[in-house]
């Protein structure tokens, strides 16, 4: 059990038999009257957040959420195939499970599958990828005064902006949280 005073960002909790996880807190102490916890909460099976407050010493149980490796094999229409590394188990999720998680993954890259119960809600893509650019505008010398970028497109086939001296062939770091561009690789 966790308390609203022991709230932190990123934990997980089971709160009126929903699954949230805790995106912001913030201890309240009024002038007048008893502190609270104010936080802005999601849910993490449908996505939906919520902001309340909380009594210092309310106590919530700890959702257990299951994160598992497992390798991205395919698209098929409007299935994604994934395998679990250890067991090679394979798994087809849906689109609206996906999302946008697979925007800067390649097929045979591993990303992570999070369950809670035995349900799969959601696919983590790595923090960071290495990725090709297939498709962009060469760059000119002299454009280069103040930081200025150009769309490119990555193999995985999203769209993301690129400084101008990056040119078609280059292999780049890509933050996948973002979708900004670090550095070449």
């Amino acid at each position: 059990m966790i308390s609203a005073g022991d709230f932190r960002n990123g934990v997980t909790l089971e709160i009126d038999g929903q699954v949230m996880q805790i995106l912001e807190f913030q201890h309240v102490k009024p002038g007048k009257g008893a502190a609270f916890v104010r936080t802005k909460l999601k849910n993490v099976i449908n996505g939906g957040v919520v902001e309340r407050t909380f009594r210092p010493t309310e106590k919530f149980p700890a959702a257990r959420i299951d994160r598992v490796d497992m390798q991205y094999l395919y698209a098929d229409g409007e299935l994604y195939n994934f395998m679990d590394n250890n067991t090679y188990e394979q798994v087809a999720l849906n689109q609206d499970v996906v999302g946008d998680a697979l925007k800067f993954v390649k097929e045979n890259d591993t990303v992570k599958v999070c369950s809670y119960n035995g349900n799969v809600f959601s696919v983590e893509a790595p923090l960071f990828v290495e990725l090709e650019i297939t498709d962009t505008e060469p760059g000119f010398k002299g454009d280069t005064a103040t930081g200025a970028t150009k769309p490119a497109t990555v193999e995985t086939g999203a769209q993301i902006n690129v400084p101008l001296f990056v040119n078609q062939g280059d292999k780049v770091k890509i933050d996948t949280r973002t979708g900004e561009y670090l550095s070449r690789a």
